[in-house]
């Protein structure tokens, strides 16, 4: 494969930004799920060239996409693995929140 353009680079950069800030999540995250030790910019770049040079922007798009599937599947059980509050919880809360007003 050709290396990615100046252009290319820049522009791969800022959406990378704009994904990674639309879900919440910051370079470090995506540095883990790259394998790369450093959250710097330049090292992100530096994989995303590598990822570039063994499939294109193909590959490049599917390793995203990849790390996008697996966060959102673990925001998906974090949210199950939070039991919801029923309403006996609520007059619990209630209570307890009377008793110690009323102290």
């Amino acid at each position: 494969m050709s290396k990615l353009s100046i252009e290319e680079e820049k522009e791969l950069v800022s959406f990378i930004k704009d994904w990674l800030k639309s879900h919440g999540f910051t370079q470090k995250d995506l540095a883990n799920e790259l394998n790369i030790k450093s959250s710097r910019t330049s090292e992100i770049i530096f994989k995303i060239k590598e990822l570039y040079k063994k499939g294109g922007m193909f590959n490049i798009a599917k390793n995203l996409i990849e790390i996008e599937q697996k966060w959102l599947n673990n925001i998906k059980n974090d949210y199950r693995e939070t039991p919801p509050y029923n309403q006996l919880d609520i007059d619990s809360l209630v209570n307890q929140i009377n008793q110690d007003t009323s102290k």
